[in-house]
């Protein structure tokens, strides 16, 4: 709490979260801005049995811009999918590779092909759900190309401007500007599932003495998320006494820290979009053994649907490891400084040393982010529960959170500390 207050004692981080909420507010309201040519009462019917399938996982991310079909209904989805392309690319294309090992000019490169993916993704998205929406019956009284060439503008020009809303949040606000726009689309939907339990308390559906259980496994679900989120293993390294002319340098003791979850969200959003196709495309197709098949098995709850779903988490969780986090390069690196790790010889024994240690480190977190991905489905299908907790949702939430709490902090200490430093030249000069 001494944080907060801290927070409107320093102008400059105040007006930096004054900018970020007023911004954070121009895209919430966005949010409710129509696109032409949709009757929206007809597609909110539709969203309704949509639960479960692509159209619902792109909602949540939206806040409901998706189910009312406003100007910012693809979200930021777009610029997510092209900034995942590129990071996989990195590892395939030598140039984007170079490009990412050439410091700020490279990632600004990066960041433009990044800008241009999410128009092309925008553009092609927007064409598939116009074309989508013309075959839902009573949702576009008027289809057509001229239907289809306004909302794919319309569209596109929402997602462009969403990412361009969080680019000025990452640089004039606090925090992740991208990370805070999929923020606000998630919590605003808080104020609804609050209402709704309320509700079903006064009607009977939910105990009190349940809701004040429900509410305790929640903040030890929540507590359990940034263990988890901030949890590391420290390998220690050690660094020999190098002379070089009349200085020494090295002889200090370091560690390497090897996050629990280093994939973040990100096997939960692979997962998450893989498991919902067969759903999607049982409702396209005129096979009904396949949509029987669907229907009684790959649905949220059913036991299927849940080992699947967590299986992908799994897999997804090492295969992103993998690719962002090279043992071997680690390693080299190491030994060309003169590091090494007690007990371990420099070189191939230490890349294998690592990725050991990552491997079983890995495997804890990535059971654990497949607990709590199915945990909606446990909480709204056995326990009843009347509002989504958990998931995705949640992993981003407290991700978010932390990392934003974490930028107010830095920006605090440096302040007190420039104002500590000051102080002393003034008294050095007197």
């Amino acid at each position: 709490m001494q944080v907060f207050r801290n927070i409107f004692k320093i102008p400059e981080l105040k007006n930096r979260i004054l900018i970020t909420l007023g911004l954070l507010a121009v895209y919430r309201f966005g949010a409710h801005i129509p696109t032409p040519g949709v009757n929206s009462q007809v597609l909110i019917e539709v969203f309704e049995r949509a639960q479960g399938t692509v159209l619902g996982m792109v909602d949540m991310f939206t806040g409901g811009a998706m189910k009312n079909m406003t100007v910012f209904a693809l979200g930021i989805m777009p610029y997510i999918s092209a900034s995942i392309i590129l990071q996989l690319l990195t590892v395939v294309i030598p140039y984007l590779e170079r490009l990412a090992k050439e410091g700020e000019q490279g990632r600004k490169k990066i960041t433009q092909y990044t800008r241009y993916g999410t128009i092309v993704l925008s553009i092609l998205q927007s064409f598939a759900i116009t074309v989508g929406l013309e075959n839902m019956e009573g949702v576009v009284p008027n289809p057509g190309w001229s239907f289809r060439l306004i909302s794919m503008l319309t569209l596109t020009s929402g997602t462009a401007f969403i990412m361009w809303l969080g680019e000025q949040i990452t640089e004039r606000g606090i925090g992740n500007g991208i990370s805070l726009i999929i923020f606000a689309g998630i919590v605003s939907r808080l104020p609804a599932a609050v209402a709704s339990t309320i509700e079903a308390v006064r009607r009977g559906e939910l105990a009190l003495f349940s809701l004040i259980g429900l509410l305790l496994m929640m903040a030890l679900v929540v507590a359990a998320v940034i263990l988890m989120q901030q949890g590391m293993r420290k390998i220690p390294v050690q660094y020999a006494k190098r002379v070089v002319g009349r200085r020494i340098y090295g002889g200090q003791s370091t560690h390497i820290p090897l996050k629990v979850n280093t994939a973040g969200v990100i096997p939960v959003i692979f997962a998450s979009s893989i498991i919902v196709f067969p759903t999607t495309i049982a409702r396209f197709t005129s096979n009904q053994m396949l949509k029987d098949f669907v229907d009684a098995n790959m649905a949220p709850g059913d036991v299927l649907y849940s080992v699947l779903f967590a299986s992908l988490i799994i897999f997804f969780a090492y295969f992103y490891t993998a690719i962002v986090f090279n043992p071997v390069e680690l390693a080299e690196n190491m030994k060309k400084y003169g590091g090494y790790i007690p007990g371990v010889r420099p070189g191939k024994r230490t890349a294998t040393h690592i990725d050991s240690v990552l491997t079983r480190i890995t495997l804890s977190g990535a059971i654990f982010l497949a607990l709590i991905a199915i945990l909606p489905q446990i909480l709204m299908g056995v326990l009843k529960v009347p509002f989504y907790f958990g998931g995705t949702a949640l992993l981003i939430v407290v991700g978010v959170a932390l990392d934003t709490m974490s930028q107010i902090e830095s920006h605090l200490l440096t302040r007190h500390y420039e104002g500590f430093m000051k102080k002393g030249k003034l008294r050095g000069r007197r």
